[in-house]
């Protein structure tokens, strides 16, 4: 028998968390114990969206990426020929089920086969995500074991429950809600997400589940996911590391009373498309908060590329580099590394035209340090929490934005002990 628990879990403060509960119509969530990994601790958890709903998502492009990426890709990329019949998208933690040859895959499929004939809908409208340790078998008989209960526990008013159950190093769980108006109609948009190691572009070992009962296609409303997903989950990095595992799922449950949006000509679409992404943002940034022995958020802005595509480079570049990380953790302004980072980064550049900027303090001009750079007032802004570098490097339109975060002592020790 399952084990129906509430978690102790050391807290950081996070900013974007909303009232609870939250509720999406059209979507009921269960989460509790299967002992996947460890004792006492919710890791399993179940989303169930009504007939009617569509799905969209964006997966990991690892090349080695687990049994439960594959079998979701497949579901999402024919979601589009099936909407008479409800969604049920289950994830477990302490387990990814990556680089389990065929043992991982027929894990899935019966988990699946366990999962669809519970609910009474067809293997093609069942999702799995996995989340933890890399190349240890799926424990899948523990799961199937609890699937009656987990079924049995569905509710409107769950999804603070799902949120725990897929965190793995994270500290806190990750929800977010937003309610916009559509026309005369308001529109809910709510998601969770998780992540805190294993964080880089192409997805990071993050999973984020994200609902609306909103009326959208599903080819506007993968387009939107898409779009979102790489200004906000696919801009930000913990450690330059891509996961094995990552997804992002958006469904949209289509309960508002409201015509179907359909196309760009639509005018709901700009104002629907810039709360996914303000969702999106608000998940992503907390993931990086919440980074492995993170103390620091820095957002590095590039203005002035080439083009998007380079200062998203340059961006990277800098907020990847382990020196550059390390300084941020001491509370060093040490803008050399910075130079550094943007000299690597294989992008077009001219030194003399780069301008950098820590905070409002200008650090670098014409080739050289700046006459006016004040180290001391520099040192002082280091201390802060949150922190924004930014590049001029004054070559043309191209600009980008992404988030990092310092690179600490606590990072190796979490990371070392991780399986223990």
């Amino acid at each position: 028998m399952a084990t129906q628990i509430k978690l102790g879990i050391r807290m950081k403060k996070c900013s974007k968390l909303t009232e609870d509960p939250i509720v999406v119509s059209g979507a009921k969530f269960s989460a509790l114990c299967a002992d996947i990994k460890y004792k006492d601790r919710l890791d399993l958890m179940l989303i169930y969206l009504d007939s009617g709903s569509i799905l969209a998502g964006v997966f990991t492009k690892s090349l080695t990426r687990s049994a439960s990426v594959i079998w979701s890709e497949k579901i999402v990329s024919n979601s589009h020929k099936y909407v008479c019949e409800p969604y049920a998208i289950l994830v477990n933690s302490g387990n990814a089920n990556a680089f389990t040859g065929r043992k991982g895959h027929a894990a899935v499929k019966h988990v699946m086969k366990a999962l669809s004939q519970s609910l009474g809908i067809t293997l093609k409208r069942v999702l799995m995500a996995s989340t933890g340790v890399i190349g240890e078998d799926l424990p899948y008989k523990k799961i199937i074991a609890v699937v009656p209960e987990l079924v049995g526990g569905l509710s409107r008013k769950n999804i603070d429950a799902c949120s725990r159950a897929i965190m793995t190093t994270d500290t806190y769980p990750k929800v977010c809600c937003k309610k916009i108006k559509l026309g005369d109609k308001i529109v809910t948009i709510a998601g969770i997400a998780k992540g805190s190691g294993m964080i880089a572009p192409n997805m990071g070992t993050m999973l984020s589940f994200i609902m609306t009962d909103a009326k959208i296609s599903q080819e506007m409303l993968q387009i939107v996911t898409k779009k979102s997903c790489e200004n906000t989950f696919n801009s930000i990095t913990v450690d330059s590391d891509t996961s094995t595992s990552d997804m992002v799922l958006v469904a949209a449950t289509s309960k508002v009373k409201m015509t179907v949006i359909e196309d760009y000509s639509d005018r709901r679409i700009k104002k629907f498309g810039h709360a996914l992404e303000s969702l999106m943002q608000d998940l992503a940034l907390e993931i990086v908060r919440d980074g492995e022995g993170a103390s620091k958020l820095v957002e590095y802005q590039v203005v002035g590329a080439m083009n998007d595509m380079s200062a998203k480079t340059i961006a990277f570049a800098m907020a990847n580099s382990p020196l550059v990380k390390t300084a941020i953790a001491g509370e060093d302004p040490n803008w050399g590394r910075l130079v550094m980072a943007i000299g690597k980064s294989g992008e077009r550049v001219e030194q003399e035209k780069i301008v950098i900027h820590i905070g409002k303090n200008i650090v670098t001009q014409y080739g050289r340090v700046a006459e006016d750079y004040d180290e001391k007032k520099t040192e002082k802004y280091m201390r802060e929490n949150d922190l924004t570098i930014r590049v001029d490097l004054g070559l043309g339109t191209g600009k980008a934005r992404v988030w990092g975060c310092d690179f600490t002592k606590e990072y190796i020790a979490i990371n070392a002990d991780y399986r223990s």
